[in-house]
């Protein structure tokens, strides 16, 4: 008996690399959090370091655009010297780092403008919606997080936000959007809290009420454009694409970008960063191989055979792609997702993260322009 092939496949070649300096997360234990071995400091060898380069320098040289992202647990965690004996290897690409902004003083900003680092800061939004961002003795994190902001902009260093929403309250998306338009990032991604991980928490996914939260956050955006809005920019070039032809450029006919996950020991996780230190019965370690034993070159480019929960993955992406009517907007959706909300299964369809963060996010920007305009 033979499986079908499926539609799915992955690119050759990623558009950027995600690094694990650190399992780490210091001083913060934010209670929605992923990351498996947060309270453990395990430090990437510079010899991973190294065997990752080997790779991404060849593709950074050619493509300017290549990011070399640091990220959880917390990048700076691991210290000023270690962080650039790693970043030391690579000579092309952009390094970037996501942080929790409380290490930040004025040592790390010098360390961030010689190293030319693009920084990403974690914050939920005004005070009173950090509740879950709190530090390892259970106080609030708010402060600590805008003091390090703070000495970011005093040092004139850009950077972007990331907010996780656990309740999508459209009451208060314009108090939301204020607060960033006024923090003085230039961006903003909107990351509805996920069922993945660490956290097993379930949140009943209301569709209605998310739309709504989607159409008023636009609505915010479009009355003052100050900073670009990720989720609302991705609806606008999937619109445009459409509206002009060009929807064969789309995620449902490209190759998948497999954004490898470069783990603190040198496992390489394909397309969801938060599958990273987890075990399975059927999958494994979720690793495709290791740096330390194969280039990263040769494990993307011998992915499809080495990657165990690959197939069953793809075989999910095509029944959504035969099934949903939203699947041209949303690719098919990401494998921590599937695994963590449907038992450890990869071919399930749709998900809570599907319905808050994809379905509601079209209609609630879709709704938003048919009443209002562009």
């Amino acid at each position: 008996m033979t499986t079908a092939r499926p539609s799915a496949c992955l690119a050759a070649v990623p558009g950027a690399v995600i690094m694990q300096p650190t399992t780490l997360c210091q001083p913060l234990d934010c209670r929605y959090c992923y990351l498996p071995f947060r309270k453990e400091k395990h430090l990437m060898a510079v010899e991973v370091a190294e065997a990752v380069a080997a790779s991404v320098n060849e593709w950074a040289r050619r493509d300017p655009c290549f990011e070399i992202v640091w990220h959880g647990g917390e990048p700076l965690s691991a210290g000023h010297g270690h962080l650039a004996r790693l970043m030391a290897p690579f000579t092309s690409g952009k390094h970037t780092l996501q942080t929790n902004a409380a290490l930040i003083d004025d040592a790390w900003c010098e360390f961030l403008l010689e190293w030319d680092v693009g920084v990403g800061v974690s914050i939920d939004g005004p005070e009173d919606m950090n509740t879950h961002r709190v530090t390892r003795a259970g106080h609030p994190a708010f402060r600590v997080i805008k003091r390090g902001i703070e000495r970011l902009k005093a040092r004139g260093i850009p950077f972007s936000a990331i907010a996780v929403v656990t309740d999508p309250d459209p009451a208060r998306a314009a108090e939301f959007y204020a607060f960033f338009a006024e923090l003085g990032c230039h961006s903003l991604g909107v990351n509805v809290e996920e069922q993945e991980g660490a956290n097993a928490t379930v949140h009943v996914a209301d569709r209605e009420r998310a739309t709504e939260f989607w159409a008023a956050l636009t609505a915010a955006w479009q009355s003052n454009p100050a900073i670009q809005l990720r989720e609302v920019s991705r609806v606008r070039e999937f619109a445009a694409s459409v509206l002009y032809g060009e929807s064969a450029t789309g995620p449902t006919v490209q190759p998948w970008d497999p954004l490898p996950t470069v783990a603190y020991d040198g496992g390489v996780v394909l397309l969801s960063p938060e599958l990273a230190g987890f075990t399975d019965p059927r999958f494994g370690d979720f690793t495709t191989g290791n740096v330390l034993h194969d280039s990263l070159e040769t494990l993307l480019a011998e992915a499809e055979q080495r990657t165990v929960w690959l197939p069953e993955f793809w075989q999910g992406v095509d029944a959504c792609r035969a099934t949903c009517p939203y699947f041209a907007f949303c690719g098919g959706g990401h494998p921590a997702n599937r695994y963590f909300e449907h038992s450890g299964r990869m071919d399930g369809t749709r998900t809570r993260y599907c319905t808050t963060a994809k379905i509601a996010l079209l209609e609630g920007v879709t709704q938003h322009v048919r009443t209002h305009g562009d």
